[in-house]
């Protein structure tokens, strides 16, 4: 099949990553598909980059996929990086594509979601109740929360919470360290804001010491309808198996079910051999819907 590959200008900036894009058309201009490859700019990152391809149904096997990889592939190798990583469903056609042209499966995520629509009956988790009791708390420790921006009080004690991500199972993917600071912090909230999107945090707070030593992300559409995204939930690895975690995140679920009641589902995405975390999602209620495959492909010649 003929087709021609342009390489497109993509307008959205952001403080952690640069993106580079392509679009494959028929000769009379008919999208057939597009990749989009970003290259991360931490640096403890500077190695990696992530391609997200997609082709229409109609058009695959037609060789576009394959001609917008090679653009992608070839870009990356230029820019000097060492892997690249690339995701589909498992069992997909993406997750053939990817199989048959060298790249490694380097982990499996495990995609559940909290039915927030439904109504709750006696047989329904406790945590996904309408209200977080004191006593799903851990004595000597307290919950903290915030919309948007974290406030300046707890900046420092948030950024260096960020660290409980720092052994957060990856598999094989070769992620990197991302070092955290505050401009860091600040900006990836930013970040949220300006696509209209609202971000919520509930930190866990140890008492004696007043440090954060927790915290879950949750970010909610910008019309406040429909599903919202879990970015992240961590707990410092001398304060896990507490039960901070699950407390977290119920306070989530009950301030989502509290103030935004337009919002039907909360969705989550887990590595498939972090086994506390899927414990603590089950528990709360959410449920598994589909598995997908995080891909590596060594650039190194």
């Amino acid at each position: 099949m003929s087709f021609r590959l342009t390489a497109l200008t993509d307008p959205t900036a952001s403080p952690l990553s640069r993106r580079l894009a392509w679009l494959a058309a028929a000769p009379d201009g008919t999208p057939l598909g597009s990749a989009f490859l970003r290259l991360f700019t931490s640096p403890g990152q500077a190695h990696l980059c992530e391609l997200a391809l997609d082709v229409h149904p109609a058009e695959r096997r037609r060789g576009a996929g394959s001609a917008l990889l090679a653009a992608a592939v070839a870009a990356a190798r230029e820019d000097g990086r060492g892997s690249l990583l690339a995701q589909a469903v498992e069992g997909s056609p993406g997750d053939a594509f990817l199989s048959a042209r060298g790249f490694e499966r380097a982990l499996v995520l495990d995609f559940g979601r909290l039915d927030l629509a439904a109504p709750l009956s006696g047989a329904a988790p406790a945590s996904a109740s309408a209200s977080t009791s004191a006593s799903e708390i851990p004595p000597g420790y307290r919950l903290v929360s915030w919309v948007g921006s974290c406030p300046g009080e707890w900046l420092s004690a948030f950024t260096r919470s960020r660290t409980a991500m720092d052994d957060m199972p990856m598999g094989d993917t070769v992620f990197g360290a991302v070092a955290w600071d505050e401009d860091r912090v600040l900006a990836a909230a930013r970040a949220v804001a300006d696509r209209g999107e609202l971000l919520h945090t509930v930190a866990a707070l140890e008492t004696a010491t007043g440090e954060l030593v927790g915290f879950s992300e949750l970010v909610l559409p910008a019309d406040r309808s429909g599903d919202a995204q879990h970015y992240g939930t961590a707990v410092q690895p001398a304060h896990r198996r507490r039960g901070l975690a699950r407390a977290m995140k119920a306070e989530a679920i009950r301030w989502t079910r509290t103030e935004h009641p337009g919002i039907t589902g909360l969705l989550t995405d887990t590595a498939d051999h972090n086994t506390g975390m899927l414990a603590v999602n089950r528990a709360l209620g959410y449920r598994s819907t589909h598995r997908s495959v995080e891909f590596r492909l060594s650039l190194l010649r």
